[in-house]
């Protein structure tokens, strides 16, 4: 088992997110971040930067 550098696996789940959100975009953001969050063995805190994340730039998605 590797190592990864501090933010790799917020970076992959970020992407993980986006991925199954252009698959499936009828998706409940919350439960592919629940998901994400147990995939990737992610700490509160980066729940949480994750769901800002995604809600912050959720307007910048239609222009």
């Amino acid at each position: 088992m590797s190592i990864l550098p501090d933010g790799e696996q917020l970076r992959k789940a970020i992407k993980w997110i986006s991925d199954e959100r252009l698959d499936n975009p009828e998706a409940s953001l919350p439960k592919l971040i629940g998901d994400a969050s147990l995939k990737f063995d992610l700490p509160p805190k980066d729940a949480d930067f994750i769901t800002r994340f995604f809600t912050e730039n959720a307007g910048d998605e239609s222009e």
